[in-house]
Parts: structure tokens; sequence; C-alpha cells
């Protein structure tokens, strides 16, 4: 039996859909919903106000992470593209030799090894998705844009080009707190008038009123511990607690704040193998119902040639292709994930972010 009959992209495409149910889902990408088009075109891809968005040009690698080639040049009008993949080489074949009969009993754990290593592409791929769109959403900085540096690439992309040496959603929209304001001084934060002060801007701003509150556990902990949240809860409840719970906390927060807090803590790990939160302690993103933009997901060379370079592909999540070629000598398997993707940020103006601590 030829592995290359069970362990195919259609295979990993229908192994990852139909375990999607069971995975905790991206907070990103109900918030830029996945759209689909042709090319590498950034035309689509908008910031404040509608204008484009500003790519600083550098170099990507045009070929998976274990294959070495010079890079290409890309344009300012370029989406990034990303791809990596495993192999399967002429060793592990000879382990594969064993699997005759389907009821073989060495067939379901090295299936499910392989599964598994396709799987953590895929999930790779959607990690770069949900970073990109959690750096539009947390410029810890103030500068919204995507930055993502991995092997030789850097791809900068900038979502508030300034005007006038002033960066527009800086200026107005992020809120970066200083001194006894700091959420870590319980004694004398007031977050209550921070939230109203970023959304009043927003108001102004824009004509649009905030809904949700977005932030990480280690800073909605900060919450529990400040004085005019205790006190807040007193006035409302009437009863005096020492420590507030999660839920007490949510209660006194919506009912003052007229916001939904959201925690995330969702984490990946980077190239290096460290680990981040999407989310970065100390940050709150005050945003409005629905979509914020979209997830724009190009067509990748796999997608477009593959076939023709004998290539097996499948897409999965709207935009990642799964294919598969056999390398004639040495002999190997190449099973790869590829995606060209970016997020436009149409309704960035919406959204405020306060900095909160030091």
């Amino acid at each position: 039996m030829d592995i290359r009959e069970l362990f195919t992209p259609a295979a990993i495409a229908a192994v990852w859909n139909d375990n999607v149910s069971n995975r905790v889902p991206y907070l990103g990408a109900g918030l830029f919903p996945a759209k689909k088009k042709a090319g590498l075109d950034l035309k689509w891809i908008k910031g404040s106000k509608g204008l484009p968005v500003s790519l600083m040009p550098t170099a990507f690698d045009a070929q998976a992470t274990f294959r070495d080639r010079p890079g290409l040049e890309i344009t300012e009008t370029e989406m990034p593209f990303f791809r990596e993949g495993f192999k399967i080489k002429e060793k592990d074949r000879q382990e594969l030799l064993r699997i005759q009969e389907n009821n073989d009993p060495y067939l379901q754990e090295i299936l499910v090894r392989l599964f598994d290593d396709a799987n953590e592409l895929i999930e790779g791929a959607e990690v770069v998705a949900e970073r990109e769109r959690m750096q539009l959403l947390f410029p810890v900085d103030g500068n919204v844009g995507i930055t993502i540096k991995a092997n030789g690439v850097n791809y900068t992309y900038d979502f508030d080009a300034a005007v006038n040496n002033t960066r527009q959603w800086k200026a107005t929209n992020y809120f970066a707190l200083t001194g006894t304001a700091l959420w870590t001084a319980p004694a004398t934060a007031d977050p209550f008038k921070d939230i109203r002060t970023a959304k009043k801007a927003v108001i102004a701003k824009t004509g649009s009123t905030p809904a949700h509150a977005i932030m990480n556990s280690y800073t909605f902990d900060l919450l529990t511990q400040i004085d005019a949240v205790k006190n807040r809860f007193l006035t409302i409840s009437g009863l005096s607690y020492g420590y507030l719970t999660d839920d007490q906390v949510t209660d006194v927060f919506t009912r003052t704040t007229k916001l939904n807090p959201v925690v995330y803590d969702k984490q990946y790990k980077d190239e290096s193998g460290t680990v981040h939160g999407f989310v970065p302690d100390g940050y709150v993103a005050i945003i409005p119902d629905g979509g914020l933009g979209s997830t724009y997901y190009g067509t990748t060379p796999e997608e477009i040639d593959g076939r023709a370079a004998n290539m097996d592909v499948s897409i999965v999540n709207t935009g990642v292709a799964i294919s598969q070629i056999v390398e004639p000598h040495p002999v190997n398997i190449n099973t790869l994930a590829s995606e060209i993707v970016l997020p436009s940020y149409e309704r960035m103006d919406e959204v405020a972010l306060l900095k909160v601590i030091a």
C-alpha cells in the first residue's frame, strides 16, 4: 500500500475540517472575517479613513524553510507570503514499508503522527493571520502596523502613515497613562475615567459608540485590586469586599462603562520558540460591535500553478494551500502549507487603545 494514497492534501484538509469544532477559535477571525482575492495586490488593504496601506519594501524567501535560495524583491504593492513544510525522507519511508495492509498495527500510529505534523503547519498559518490582526488591535507604541521578521524576511506595513509628521490615529485614539493614573497604582487609578475619555474621543471622531473592551487576564486582574472599582461596586451593591471576584468586576465594569469586557489569553510561539500572548499585558482595546476589517488571503503559487507542476493541492481556511510533491532524488515526500495573508482595518478610527501600565 502506498502511503500517499492515505496521506494526501485532501485527507489533511478533511481531518482539519472535522476537528475544527474542538479548537478554541481565534478572536481576530471574528473581528476580521476572511476573504479571498486573486494575486498579491494590496489595493484592497485599507487603514484609517479608507486610505491605502504603506509597505516598506524588502525581500522574502520564495522557498519553504527547509530549502535555501536567494530571495526575490517585493514591491510596495504586494501582500506577505508565508510557506513552510516537512519532509518524509528516505529513512522514514523504510519505516513506512512495514505498512502492507489496512489492519497493520503500525498504520494508525504512523498516520496520526503524519496528520499531527500537517495540522501543526495549518495551525502555524492560522497563527500568522492572528498575529497580524492582533498587532493592528494592540500597537504597543501607538503606531498601527504589522511587522513580522523571521528567516531573513522583514515585512513592515504602516496603517497610520504620518501627515505633517503626525500620526493621525495615534494622536487621537492612543492613550498611554502615566504616574498615579497607572492601573498598577490601585489607590489612585481610575479605570472608569480612562475608559470614558477613550470612548468620548472615538464618539467625537467617528460618531460610533464602542461596545467591547478587550484585554488579557493580567490586565483584568488589575481591575480587581483598584480602589475605584471596589468603591463603585460598594455604591452599586451596598456591600463592601476587600477582594472582588471576576464576576463582580465584570458586573461593575459593564454597568459603569457600558462596555462588555472580553478576556483573551490565547498564546503562540514565535519563530524562536518564545511564547507570547496575542494580547500584551497592560493594554485595553476599546472596539465597536461588528467587524473591524477583513483578513484577505491571496492565491499562492501552489494554488495557481501547483497542479501543473505535478503537485497535489487542497485549500483550507479560505486561503491556506496544503500541497504535496515527491522529489525523485533523493526520494522525499514534501508536504507544504503556504499562504498570502494580510488584514485590512477600515474601522480603525472607531477603535481606541489604552496603555495602563508603565
